[in-house]
């Protein structure tokens, strides 16, 4: 557990050998998002994972939140474990936080990785994370707030398996470390909120990996991003929607690696 000022954060690092890679999750997401691509990364990197202000096992559960003081939160970890320059991994809203912490706190980055994210969200996912956020203060039981989650993340031959749906939401509503209402709204607020970033003084290598099915970020959208970015490079991941780890992992990694390596050649 890290401490600071306002908040204690639950970091793991994963791994003993190979370049430290810190991997920020998305939207109401923890540690335990990335489970289908830990057990491969961790034999290629050290990898940092942390659970962002208001979700996981970080305290409080309702601390303030923005896009700014999450990056923040990275800086100070990266700061913590004495690793210096890290290559970093966001996916959708750790993708944002990863840009910001390149743009503000450029010497802690040796790269990014940019997966299904963009610099902004649509009038259109801001109503829908609104329209979330509202389910979720209702209560009751949830199993139609998880599914309209995976409705918008997974893609159509998720759908076909009525017993994966179901396995998938009951997974959901028992997991232990559920985010508070309040913390869910707080991070829609910042994603919602965050735009008008200058893509120019991102000065890393960057990879931007799109799912070619993604809903949330579309795949124009990524390319718009990566062409915005000077030198990115884009992957797209065939068939994917927007959570590209857990339906191409063995992909996913794969690029992961290869951009990496190529970084560090």
């Amino acid at each position: 557990m890290l401490i600071l000022k306002d908040v204690q954060l639950h970091y793991e690092v994963h791994g003993s050998e190979g370049p430290p890679l810190l991997m920020i999750a998305g939207l109401a997401s923890d540690v335990s998002s990335w489970q289908s691509v830990l057990p491969e990364l961790s034999k290629r990197f050290r990898v940092i994972l942390v659970d962002n202000r208001g979700v996981g096992r970080s305290k409080p559960e309702d601390p303030e939140i923005s896009i700014g003081l999450m990056a923040d939160d990275c800086a100070a970890l990266i700061d913590h474990l004495g690793y210096g320059p890290v290559h970093v991994l966001g996916h959708s809203m750790g993708g944002m936080v990863a840009m910001d912490l390149a743009i503000r706190h450029p010497q802690k980055a040796r790269s990014l990785v940019l997966a299904a994210t963009g610099d902004r969200v649509s009038g259109r996912n801001a109503m829908l994370f609104s329209d979330l956020a509202d389910r979720y203060d209702r209560g009751g039981d949830l199993s139609d707030f998880y599914r309209t989650i995976l409705y918008w993340i997974l893609s159509p031959p998720f759908f076909e398996d009525r017993g994966m749906v179901d396995e998938a939401v009951d997974y959901l509503l028992a997991y232990p470390y559920k985010q508070s209402p309040r913390s869910f709204r707080g991070q829609v607020e910042a994603i919602t909120s965050f735009r008008g970033l200058d893509l120019g003084r991102i000065q890393c290598p960057t990879l931007v990996l799109a799912g070619e099915r993604d809903l949330l970020f579309p795949l124009e959208e990524a390319r718009d991003l990566a062409r915005r970015l000077r030198g990115a490079q884009i992957r797209v991941l065939a068939g994917a929607a927007h959570s590209v780890h857990e339906e191409r992992p063995a992909e996913f990694v794969a690029a992961v690696e290869g951009f990496i390596k190529g970084v560090d050649r």
